[in-house]
């Protein structure tokens, strides 16, 4: 197990919500209520913040539930939290529906998933050949 270490004095502190859950639901951190119009984007705190080890990140995804039963997910999908960022947590949130939708304080917005970063570097080579090619964008079929 890694140690984060983490800061959340005026925030909801992250957790699982089941003991086999990846992900550590974030909660809204706001003052008063945030209505998403139909197609509206906006960023909404969660008061935490962490210190990752060298060598993790987090990862800011949507909540399922929410994605698919309200059409409110995680703008930029995952977004990364670096081992060296130290700032408040905020998630940036979509709403994809055709109808308003409320976010209340301490409602659970999205989830935190941390996982290893591999340390690579990149080489200026000429690449191999492969089945696939350059095909993407569906080229595999459906």
């Amino acid at each position: 197990m890694i140690a984060v270490r983490a800061s959340f004095p005026h925030g909801f502190a992250p957790e699982r919500a089941s003991a086999g859950a990846a992900g550590f639901d974030l909660r809204a951190h706001i003052d008063s209520p945030v209505v998403l119009q139909p197609r509206d984007r906006g960023v909404v705190p969660t008061g935490v913040r962490i210190e990752l080890p060298h060598g993790y990140e987090a990862q800011v995804r949507p909540r399922s539930g929410l994605a698919f039963k309200y059409g409110i997910t995680v703008l930029n999908a995952p977004g990364t939290i670096d081992s060296d960022y130290r700032g408040e947590i905020s998630v940036a949130l979509i709403n994809t529906s055709a109808v308003p939708y409320t976010i209340e304080r301490g409602d659970r917005i999205a989830q935190l998933v941390v996982a290893a970063v591999a340390e690579c570097e990149f080489v200026s080579e000429p690449l191999s050949e492969s089945e696939r090619g350059e095909g993407g964008f569906g080229s595999t079929g459906r």
